[in-house]
Parts: structure tokens; C-alpha cells; sequence
């Protein structure tokens, strides 16, 4: 039950490490790229490449896999170019479309490539030979002030998300400005297999420019976005991509050594593989998905990562029965439930085109029957985790207020109270107590709201 082209239980909508490559500075300023001008090949394919992704038919990062695969013929820095276009188009659409008025990007996908590769690099870093008859109208799009478009345009999202985010967060364009821009690269030391400074240390020897996380114990942050599935110690199990919210998350569900655990959403199971490490490969965790082909990600994992506490279960919902027998049986459940996504739109900025207030009330009615289906796997005592990558209340504190209005054996627990243990304090905390919230523009991470719920009968 995780994102993804998966189920019912989960939308086409999966957070995904993109290939974002940091844009240059300034857009507009005639800045140049660090080696040579943007070349017409690059236009030309970045122009088919928006033609296609610019529908939002789709996943964007699906489309763009396929795309590439068409095209061998592309170098590296290239696809890095197209890439990091295709990705800044879609981040900076409500700006473009504004700037480009009245031709719409999806319907002059040549003159959006222009335009965006303009804003990234600069007007200078482009052949002449590609402007052609679009030079009036790209000078005319660059000299637009922005300042001067209506405030959901700047936050660049659909004008009915701008409301909802502007009426739940007093720093709604902060926030809104901070998922309009590039994310960086996290990584999780496996600590079955390494410790943090010691992986560390290998990086910053081979030249790799990489630092502590400032809050996870495990986390790395790495400046730049090499090719690390070709490093040793990714092969190796050493570390796993996973975004520094994402990382605290498993520290809530806080399992103990042979601990019985339930991953209800697992997915290809980035979480799953952390709460193996906390636990010490120790007790049992069922990874349970109703996505045979996402959780057939797992396996592999498992095996790089040493674990041997971990049994993935592809169940047909949450009423498999195989969840079913597990009944009032576990210490630990996480419900990382099927969401917006919102919180992780600097990766997948193709998510807040391609869903809508509909799609919203159709996942809320998913979220409240997981909540209810994991309460029912915990023994007394035993703690479940409900979490989301979703900014929007509705998704995350109104959820869980009903469920608790509506099963008085739980009470929430405060994530501070589970955090700090562990040597962990996040800034805000106190603002969004009892709730877990990690927030771009304050945390440099994706967006996450978790809740810890206690079964005390």
C-alpha cells in the first residue's frame, strides 16, 4: 500500500528520488552554465519531453524513464539538462504558464523549453539557432516581473491548494516558496552494517561533499546527486536513500529488540528496512503491501541491508486474512497511509497538477479504514504510528482527531516525548504538539505529519 502506479489503496503518486540537479542562479541574469551553452539538441528534446510529461497523464518520473529509454543517444550531461528542465517546468509552472500568456505550455512545449532553460541558465547559455523565431516572445517572457502575478501564481500551485495551505499556515509562502525549489539527497546508514562517521569519512575521502544530517543520528545530506548505486557502499548495504523526515518517522514507531511489528503500506519498504535496523534484525516485521509488483522491490533490499527480521506479505487489502490473524498481536504498527503527497512536491512536482479535491476525499476515506484496520493488529499497550507525506490537515491532524473521537481506548502520545530519548529535538516541536511535523521551509525536509497513538485497554 504504498505510492505509487499501485492500488486503490494507494494513488499513482509516489515520492521518488529525481534526478534535480541544482539550477543556476538567478534566472534571466544571462548566467552560463559550468561548461558550454545549452545546445539545440537539448531544446529539442526537453520541448518533446514537456509535450509529454506537460499532460500529467501519469507519473512524470514513469514518463521520463521511458523517454530516455527511447533516446540512448543522449549523453550524460544532456539528460542532465533535460532532466533538471523538465523538473524546474513543472516546479515553476504557474510562473511560466503567467509568463508565456497567452500560449500555454502544455500547447508550445518548444517555447516552454525555451523559456525554462532561459530561466535556469540564462538567455545567453542558449544557441541562437534554437531561439528562431521565439526570441521576442522568450525575451518578452524573462522580462516579466513575477512580482506582479496573483499570490497562488508565486507559490506556484493551482489556485484551490494556495486557499487550503493559506487558511492551515500562518507561513503558507514560505513554506509554498520552499516546495517550489529543488530537494537534496538524503541518505540512512544502515547501522547493522556501519556506523555514520565512519561512512562518512569514505565520502568526504573520495571527494563526495556530504555532511550529518541535522537531526536524524543515521542521516547523511550529500550536496550533490552522484550515481551512488554504483558505489561500494550501496551495493554493499551500507546505506539506503531516504529522506531525513522519512528517517524519523521509523524513530517514532521507536520498536524494541523482538518486538512484534506491522508495516501496513510498506511499499518497496524504506521504512521497513530502517525499523529492521532499529530493532537489530531482532523480533518480527510483517511489510505488508497490496502491491505485489512495488513490494518485489523489497526483497533485494533486504538482502543488501543483512536483515533477516523482515517477511513481506503481498495481501489482497486490509482485510486479507492474513492480516486479519494477527489481531490484537502487535507492539507496533505503522500506517504510513496513501496521501497527496504534498509534502514531497520538490521531488515530484508533477503531483499537485495531477490530483484534486476529489481525489483528496476519495483518500481520506482509504486513511480512515487503515487507522481502524491497524488499531485492531495492537495488543494493549502497543503503539501505532499513522504518517503522511501530506501538508493538508485533512489528510493528517483532522484524521486523527476522528479516529480518536471515535476509539477511546487510544490516546496520542507526544512525538517529543518518544524523540527526545533518542537524542533527537526537532525545532517547532511545541508548535504542532502532540503531532509530528516536518515542514520544508523550517526543517529542509520533505513534508511529513505522523501521530503516535497508545492503546491503553
Amino acid at each position: 500500500m504504498k505510492r505509487g502506479t499501485k492500488s486503490r489503496m494507494k494513488p499513482a503518486m509516489k515520492p521518488a528520488m529525481k534526478p534535480d540537479m541544482k539550477p543556476a542562479t538567478n534566472p534571466g541574469r544571462g548566467v552560463r552554465p559550468s561548461s558550454a551553452a545549452v545546445p539545440p539538441p537539448v531544446v529539442d528534446a526537453l520541448a518533446q519531453l514537456l509535450a509529454r510529461v506537460l499532460r500529467f497523464e501519469g507519473p512524470a518520473d514513469s514518463a521520463m524513464s521511458r523517454f530516455f529509454r527511447d533516446r540512448p543517444q543522449l549523453g550524460v550531461r544532456d539528460r542532465g539538462l533535460i532532466a533538471e528542465g523538465a523538473f524546474d517546468a513543472m516546479r515553476r509552472l504557474s510562473t511560466l504558464a503567467w509568463s508565456m500568456n497567452p500560449a500555454r505550455p502544455e500547447r508550445a512545449p518548444r517555447l516552454a523549453a525555451l523559456v525554462t532553460l532561459a530561466r535556469q541558465h540564462g538567455l545567453d547559455a542558449l544557441d541562437p539557432r534554437s531561439l528562431g523565431g521565439d526570441e521576442r516572445a522568450v525575451r518578452h517572457a524573462l522580462k516579466l516581473d513575477v512580482a506582479h502575478a496573483p499570490a497562488a501564481v508565486r507559490s506556484e500551485v493551482p489556485l484551490w491548494i494556495f486557499r487550503l495551505v493559506e487558511a492551515q499556515y500562518a507561513d503558507a509562502v514560505p513554506l509554498l516558496a520552499a516546495c517550489a525549489s529543488p530537494a537534496p539527497l538524503d541518505l540512512r546508514v544502515n547501522t547493522i552494517k556501519a556506523e555514520r562517521d565512519a561512512v562518512l569519512d569514505e565520502l568526504v575521502r573520495s571527494g563526495t561533499r556530504a555532511r550529518p544530517t541535522p537531526y536524524s543520528p543515521d542521516g547523511i545530506r550529500l550536496v550533490d546527486k552522484p550515481g551512488l548505486t554504483r558505489w561500494p557502499i550501496y551495493k554493499e548495504g551500507r546505506i539506503e536513500v531516504q529522506d531525513e523526515g522519512s528517517q524519523l518517522v521509523a524513530r517514532l514507531v521507536a520498536p524494541r529488540r523482538g518486538m512484534m511489528v506491522a508495516d501496513l503500506c510498506a511499499g518497496a519498504g524504506g521504512k521497513t528496512l530502517a525499523l529492521g535496523s532499529l530493532m537489530r534484525s531482532t523480533g518480527r516485521i510483517y511489510a505488508f503491501d497490496n502491491n505485489a509488483r512495488r513490494l518485489a522491490g523489497l526483497p533485494p533490499r533486504l538482502k543488501r541491508s543483512g536483515l533477516s527480521n523482515v517477511h513481506p506479505v503481498a495481501i489482497a487489502s486490509e482485510g486479507d486474512p492474513r492480516v486479519k490473524r494477527l489481531s490484537a498481536k502487535m507492539d507496533r504498527v505503522l500506517v504510513d497511509a496513501p496521501c497527496s503527497g504534498s509534502g514531497t512536491w520538490r521531488r515530484n512536482p508533477d503531483l499537485k497538477w495531477r490530483f484534486d479535491e476529489h481525489e483528496i476525499a476519495r483518500l481520506g476515506e482509504i486513511q480512515a479504514r487503515l487507522l481502524r484496520a491497524g488499531a485492531r493488529l495492537l495488543k494493549p499497550g502497543g503503539r501505532l504510528v499513522y504518517a503522511t507525506c501530506s501538508l493538508l490537515e485533512a489528510e493528517n491532524q483532522r484524521q486523527v482527531e476522528s479516529f480518536l473521537a471515535e476509539d477511546t481506548r487510544f490516546r496520542a502520545v507526544a512525538a517529543d516525548e518518544v524523540l527526545r530519548p533518542q537524542g533527537i529535538a526537532i525545532p517547532d516541536a511545541a508548535r504542532f504538539a502532540p503531532w509530528f511535523v516536518m515542514l520544508p521551509h523550517l526543517h529542509a525536509t520533505d513534508g511529513f505529519f505522523s501521530a503516535i497513538l497508545e492503546r491503553h485497554a
